[in-house]
């Protein structure tokens, strides 16, 4: 029996966790709307769109398990995305600096059948009380405006940070590696069997 995964996603980020489980897989860009809707909570707006990419993709890979993810940080309640640019990454991180925030990362495991296993996955960053100077120096360095919060923390993003909480640092980069072996094994497939030597 042939097994198709899919990476709805371009994200390198991602896939260089995925490459983890030595399971061959493709990657495919999903185009939707990720606007938040009204009165959506984080959570709600994380899985939507986490389900929203892996059901873009279903048409044009019927027989594909397709893994959709989506990520926000979260400030004052609500969802933060990616700054895109310098001066929006310093405005991101001068409002968490000294504060703990949660990151919320969104997962959906879609079967070819149209069966859908998610979850939502939370992580905790307790961040440094930087000065402007230090937070324009990280970004100028590590360019952090394709994240999520505006930092990579399996890169110099680490400096950030007094603390981290939770079950799965993946989250923090984009793909809950432990939550997306959770559900490959609630929909009947092990992780350890599919992966290649």
């Amino acid at each position: 029996m042939s097994f198709n995964l899919l990476l709805a996603s371009s994200s390198p980020y991602r896939a260089e966790l995925l490459k983890r489980l030595h399971i061959p897989f493709s990657q495919a860009s999903p185009d939707i709307d990720e606007t938040p809707l009204a009165d959506e909570t984080p959570q709600e707006y994380v899985l939507r769109l986490a389900k929203e990419k892996a059901r873009a993709l279903h048409t044009r890979h019927p027989d594909s398990w397709i893994i959709g993810s989506d990520q926000t940080c979260v400030i004052d309640g609500q969802p933060v995305g990616k700054a895109g640019t310098e001066e929006k990454a310093l405005g991101q991180l001068k409002r968490v600096k000294g504060q703990k925030i949660t990151f919320l990362t969104g997962l959906c495991l879609l079967s070819p059948a149209g069966d859908e296993y998610t979850l939502t996955e939370p992580f905790h960053v307790h961040f440094n009380d930087l000065s402007d100077e230090a937070l324009k120096r990280y970004i100028s360095i590590e360019q952090p405006l394709d994240c999520a919060g505006s930092f990579k923390v399996e890169g110099l993003g680490i400096a950030l940070f007094s603390a981290l909480e939770g079950r799965d640092m993946n989250a923090l980069i984009g793909l809950p590696m432990i939550g997306l072996c959770e559900l490959m094994r609630q929909a009947g497939l092990e992780p350890l069997a599919l992966a290649e030597a």
